[in-house]
């Protein structure tokens, strides 16, 4: 008899202390001071147990036997000297029976028991919830211990070890089940057909996936259990209240396996193998169940399903939903896109190339190049590709996997020899390594000292031996696996990149922090959430197969921008506002710019960004092939906008469209701005143009709907006008539009002549009131436009719309300095032609009025000294306010306009700062100041326009996107944020200066 052999054949009087047959294999101690330790353990013990002293009294194999595994062992010395009836049931009773009786007693840890301190035939008693985990505890603690000491004698192979483990982890999941289906029966809150035997046809299924499933599981295994309840089996007094009796259920089977008392624990619990366990109760429904998997089942959930298996509960329902669920794993026809899907699971889960060493010391022996993972992984694609034309293949066990596998011609007998025999070498150093504490780990020591202790639990003399023979399996491993997909595009990422499941693969942490992200468990935790299809772009199963084979080189793409976690969070908000993603997955698949454009938005313009989570279809945009090459010119737009209104009429459907073409090209112009196409003053004229274009398409929409209302006034006539940056051309992603509305008619008109007649006051504001509410109204569509009506005659205190002759008189009569200063920024900008020319004449007139040149600079200088006192600069960085910025540029070529010769030269309107500057500068200012207020004019255009398209508020070094950064530094022209703010300084002392000159400011 072979001591690989089951212990079914074996004599049932097999025991341990049979060792003086097999002394040869016994392994070795750690070193003296340990043996010392474990001896003098054994002779304490055997004070009150005569076994162990017979044990430690006699020099024999056995002692010598036990007295190394317990100095190897930590974990196993502690429990022999909290618990010495094991270690006495191990020199005393036949193995398999004692492995088979603490089974049992965890299977039935629910069975009520005589009521043994009654009177005789008093009945029975239920064990309490306390009870129960005890029993289930001190069960499963002498099950490990026992097999602990089989398994470094070598008297049971590691299959049995694992098949032993799983029946424990059935029995005592199948007690506890139990024993809460009979507590809620008790209760009131259950109807049991038979509460002696509480899961039958109860509905409740309770499914054993991965190493559970297949009878595979480790000594510090959790369980992966996916609990589904069948909502017509009858049995609750409430069924509304299912989900919430069921969760409250499973809350207290997680608590009755996992917590740890006195005793110990049983198996840590794990319930998010279920279907979107992020946003889904611990227990569902089995028909919300089917659809989840039909419409929205994983690639990695096809593969865990594989090993899926009833263990608890109703088994006969179990065994019928799991047949049901047969199609979704095994796809009916082997295709081409089977076999990519099968791909994709291969990316979630390893994605390394090369062929660098293998080092033994800190190598994951489950998850790392070589390991059972890629065992099982070689064994699963292969099932799933197969299964469904194949009966045969669908095996739960690795093993039997890799058999049949051969038996179908799939591989041959020596690839199937090879990978079992490195499965269970495998298996068996995890095993030593979950030995010595109970820990959930897989991971080989680091030191010398704790990585001879698993070579010498393993039977090998010392660490070189050890060594060669793991490494040979692991070289064997990864070469039988890279065979698998050996002609699979290199993914040029060194790393495991797992995203399956709920929990966090701590190799796949590992290479997200080496491609660049700082947060890797947040990182992990969202492209899971993709993979979960909780997203319209990501539900269709083609998507998120796409969306796998990409995540790779989006995850290498965003590593390699600075605040990479900043920026991948931003593209996950691109992504949840998408309604479909296959498109866009192909797309950036098939189109790397594509990628790099969306990475560099996503990095730098957290704006530009919000714009294209909050209104996807701007992306659309993006995909035009000639975005970069075709300047957005006035023409331009004006060709889009055609083409885009369509044959649009009825009022909110063109103004809609308006919202929309609006938005997309001021996203396009940032685009465009960001990636260097075009400079801050072409950005400026861009964004003005289209300002202009969709005011005036609005204006008219809402003249045709107040004539159709109110009709027409006699000789009626309008001009809108633009003021600030939108009459000086150099409007920003973010600018409010200023407007003005003038209008003119007939003295003799008393109203208008429509079906509800308006007086000409009344009805001029009634449609700028209209066109305000058409740009600025917040709809589905967003707003158009903010709209400033303050520098109309009067400011907040006048009417909205103001009679031309009026706007005349005040303007030449009344009107403060600062309303001439604001004047000379006004353009019109559509409307009745000769009332739009009549304006424009009468604008000329009077900023060519003769004036005091030393009361205008006073005012100025006044002017500029109440906003600093009432508006001061946050930091240098506010380029609008800080001394020497853009306000006292503005200011400047105001001033040289409003005290300009006419006779030399009559100043243009509607034009920008810089043009202004160099039109009528020259007649305040020396040569080399102009020059000078040209320069920082240029600058800080170039750096606002592209801080205002990335991001709403102002530029802080410290808190802006390091792409950003980047991009500042790039349009300024300078190394790093220092220089850079030196040169502003410069600047702005600079530019303060020739203020303080020209409009004659001491101090």
């Amino acid at each position: 008899m072979t001591k690989d052999a089951p212990l079914s054949q074996r004599p049932v009087s097999l025991r341990i202390d049979f060792l003086r047959d097999v002394a040869a294999d016994m392994v070795k101690p750690l070193n003296k001071a340990e043996s010392k330790t474990a001896l003098s353990l054994l002779k304490e013990l055997g004070r009150d147990w005569p076994d162990i002293a017979a044990l430690a009294s006699e020099e024999t194999p056995l002692r010598a036997f036990i007295i190394a595994a317990l100095s190897l062992s930590p974990y196993l010395r502690d429990t022999a000297s909290l618990r010495p009836d094991l270690l006495s049931l191990a020199l005393t009773a036949p193995l398999e029976e004692s492995l088979a009786g603490l089974v049992e007693a965890a299977r039935h840890a629910w069975r009520p028991k005589l009521d043994e301190a009654g009177p005789e035939g008093a009945g029975k008693t239920v064990p309490s919830e306390a009870q129960v985990m005890t029993t289930l505890r001190r069960a499963k603690r002498g099950l490990s211990f026992l097999l602990a000491l089989a398994d470094l004698a070598r008297l049971i192979h590691p299959r049995q070890t694992t098949l032993w483990l799983s029946r424990m982890a059935d029995a005592a999941i199948a007690g506890a089940i139990d024993h809460l289906l009979l507590a809620g029966h008790m209760a009131g809150k259950l109807r049991l057909a038979d509460p002696g035997a509480p899961s039958k046809n109860s509905g409740l299924i309770v499914l054993g996936m991965g190493k559970l499933g297949a009878f595979e599981l480790n000594y510090s295994s959790d369980v992966d259990l996916v609990v589904f309840f069948e909502a017509d089996a009858d049995i609750l007094a409430e069924p509304d209240d299912a989900t919430e009796t069921y969760g409250r259920m499973m809350r207290r089977l997680i608590r009755i396996l996992q917590e740890r008392t006195a005793d110990g624990y049983v198996f840590r619990t794990d319930l998010r193998l279920r279907p979107d366990p992020g946003a889904t109760p611990l227990a569902m429904p089995v028909e919300a169940a089917l659809i989840y998997y039909e419409g929205r089942g994983q690639n990695w959930e096809r593969a865990a399903f594989i090993k899926a298996r009833a263990l608890a509960g109703d088994l006969v329902a179990g065994e019928r939903f799991l047949k049901e669920l047969s199609p979704f794993v095994f796809r009916k026809y082997l295709d081409y896109a089977a076999i990519a899907d099968i791909h994709s699971i291969k990316r979630q889960i390893h994605s390394h190339r090369g062929h660098s060493a293998i080092a033994v010391k800190g190598h994951n022996v489950k998850l790392g190049r070589g390991g059972i993972r890629e065992i099982e992984f070689f064994a699963q694609t292969q099932q799933l590709i197969a299964g469904g034309r194949m009966p045969d293949l669908r095996v739960r066990a690795t093993e039997a996997a890799l058999a049949a596998l051969e038996q179908a011609r799939w591989i041959d007998a020596t690839t199937r020899d090879e990978l079992t025999e490195a499965y269970w070498f495998l298996r068996d150093i995890e095993h030593r390594i979950q030995m010595v504490h109970d820990e959930q780990s897989h991971t080989l020591p680091t030191t010398e000292t704790e990585l001879k202790r698993i070579a010498l639990m393993a039977g090998f003399d010392g660490t070189a031996g050890f060594a060669q023979a793991l490494e040979k399996r692991l070289r064997l491993v990864e070469r039988r696996y890279g065979q698998l997909f050996e002609q699979e595009e290199d993914l040029s990422v060194d790393g495991n990149l797992v995203f399956t499941g709920q929990k966090d693969d701590p190799d796949t942490l590992k290479t997200l922090e080496k491609l660049g992200f700082q947060r890797p468990e947040d990182i992990s935790r969202v492209i899971r959430t993709w993979h979960y299809g909780r997203y319209r772009a990501t539900q269709s199963v083609e998507a998120r197969e796409r969306l796998t084979e990409l995540t790779p080189r989006l995850l290498k793409a965003f590593g390699e921008s600075r605040r990479a976690d900043e920026a991948l969070l931003s593209f996950d908000g691109f992504l949840s506002g998408l309604p479909a993603g296959i498109q866009l997955f192909s797309l950036i698949g098939n189109n790397p710019a594509l990628l790099d454009l969306i990475v560099n938005i996503m990095a730098a313009a957290p704006r530009l960004a919000a714009t294209i989570a909050s209104r996807p279809h701007v992306f659309d945009g993006m995909l035009d092939p000639g975005l970069m090459a075709d300047l957005p010119t006035r023409d331009y737009l004006a060709m889009r906008l055609e083409a885009f209104l369509g044959g649009a009429t009825l009022y909110e459907e063109l103004l809609d469209r308006l919202r929309i073409f609006a938005a997309e090209q001021r996203f396009l112009i940032g685009i465009r701005l960001m990636t260097g196409a075009i400079g801050g003053e072409v950005a400026g004229r861009a964004f003005t143009d289209l300002a202009d274009l969709v005011i005036d398409r609005a204006f008219h929409a809402v003249c045709r709907e107040v004539e159709a209302a109110h009709g027409r006034i006699a000789g009626g006539q309008l001009a809108v006008v633009g003021m600030g940056k939108l009459g000086s051309q150099e409007l920003t992603a973010g600018s409010d539009v200023d407007l003005i509305l003038l209008y003119e008619y007939e003295d003799s008109a008393a109203e208008s002549d429509g079906a509800k007649p308006l007086d000409p006051v009344r009805y001029y504001t009634r449609l700028t009131q209209r066109l305000i509410a058409a740009l600025s109204a917040p709809t589905a569509e967003g707003v158009l436009y903010e709209v400033d009506m303050r520098l109309r005659p009067s400011g907040n205190k006048g009417p909205v719309a103001t009679r031309l002759r009026a706007f005349e008189r005040y303007q030449r009569e009344e009107a403060w300095t600062w309303e001439h200063m604001a004047l000379t920024r006004a353009r019109l900008l559509t409307g009745d032609a000769p009332l739009v020319e009549r304006a424009q004449a009468i604008i000329s007139d009077i900023l060519t009025l003769p004036r005091d040149q030393a009361k205008i600079a006073s005012d100025v200088a006044e002017m500029r000294a109440l906003i600093e006192e009432e508006k001061p600069p946050k930091d240098l960085w506010d380029l609008k306010l800080v001394p020497g910025g853009l306000v006292d540029l503005e200011f400047l070529a105001q001033y040289a306009t409003l005290v300009a010769d006419p006779s030399v030269s009559s100043p243009m309107t509607g034009i920008t700062t810089a043009d202004r500057l160099r039109q009528t500068g020259g007649a305040v200012m020396a040569p080399d100041d102009l020059d000078l207020c040209l320069e920082a004019l240029k600058l800080y255009t170039a750096l606002s326009q592209v801080v205002r398209a990335c991001v709403k508020g102002g530029f802080r070094p410290s808190e802006a996107p390091a792409g950003l950064t980047d991009l500042v530094l790039r349009v300024a022209d300078c190394p790093d944020v220092k220089v850079l703010e030196g040169e502003l300084k410069r600047l702005s002392k600079a530019v303060r200066r020739v203020f303080q000159v020209t409009v004659r400011v001491k101090g």
